[in-house]
């Protein structure tokens, strides 16, 4: 097929008029592009204040307190990242400086080994909440208050005590615990799932059970449930605490100063942790729900960032 000759045409105007309207066009663009867009293209968002980087562990406890301090952060104006690690491999990263924030250390014994090893390129600024608990735990129905009690009650138990995995730390203390009171249960071993079905089957058919039990877990805001006392002293409470890299405070200020006002109640944890666990909920719509609901609990966290 042959080419169509297009007509050259040239403006009345002349080249020039091609020029001016170019260079126009340009200083227009300028104009417009002078005043950066903030940070999430929003009216009045925040202009970005850097990049954060939180650890997370592979445990429910961590996911909630973790996407509300980045919800909040993020309305800051910082970027957050959130780095997938094992708890040795986040304690490390706190010290180098790869990581600068952790929502869910447990202080001060299950993770005192790496605090003696990192604490001192680690700041500890904030407790999230004081009553992380691991003991056995009974129904609130049951007539047991003590660990002490339990031989008394061995009929309505089944001289059982229902556990998780063999190889776990609570189960190594709950031989332990069998010896030392001189009870006449057996320790059941299984998963996680297994114990938390028997728990269900029992709780709705009224019955008394003896389980592992450890705040915050979903279990807590689902049934009524009561921790043993233990006069022995073997199972011990502990605080979670928000861990930061040494030195955030002088690369992100305000957020270093939001955190050292960081609460969160472990009720509330423990109800996000549920809607993770049985409706599989979106954990950052939980995180905004839970910031646009307790705005007076925000606002004191944030009363020191200027």
């Amino acid at each position: 097929m042959a080419k169509i000759a297009m007509p050259r045409t040239r403006s009345r105007f002349g080249s020039w008029t091609v020029w001016a309207v170019f260079l126009a066009l340009l200083l227009f663009a300028a104009a417009c592009g002078g005043e950066q867009q903030p940070a999430g293209g929003g009216k009045g968002a925040p202009q970005s204040k850097g990049k954060l980087v939180i650890g997370v562990t592979p445990w429910t406890s961590t996911i909630p307190p973790t996407y509300v301090a980045k919800h909040i952060l993020e309305d800051l104006g910082y970027e957050v990242k959130l780095q997938d690690a094992e708890v040795g491999v986040v304690f490390a990263g706190l010290a180098k400086g790869d990581i600068d924030i952790f929502m869910d250390s447990w202080l001060p014994d299950m993770h005192r080994d790496y605090m003696n090893q990192y604490g001192d390129k680690i700041d500890d600024v904030a407790v999230s909440y004081p009553d992380g608990v691991l003991g056995w735990v009974v129904p609130a129905y049951s007539p047991a208050n003590s660990i002490a009690d339990l031989n008394k009650y061995k009929d309505r138990f089944g001289g059982k005590i229902y556990g998780i995995d063999a190889g776990a730390g609570m189960m190594k203390t709950s031989r332990e615990i069998i010896k030392a009171y001189g009870l006449d249960y057996e320790l059941v071993e299984g998963s996680e799932q297994a114990m938390l079905t028997m728990l269900e089957d029992a709780y709705r058919n009224k019955r008394d059970i003896v389980i592992l039990g450890w705040r915050p877990h979903w279990m807590f805001a689902k049934y009524d449930l009561k921790f043993l006392e233990d006069p022995k002293g073997f199972w011990k409470s502990s605080e979670v605490h928000v861990l930061v890299h040494k030195g955030l405070d002088q690369k992100a200020p305000e957020a270093y100063a939001f955190l050292k006002n960081w609460s969160i109640p472990i009720g509330d944890v423990e109800e996000m942790i549920l809607k993770l666990e049985l409706e599989k909920a979106d954990p950052a719509q939980l995180a905004a729900d839970w910031v646009n609901n307790n705005k007076d609990k925000v606002e004191a966290m944030l009363k020191d960032v200027k």
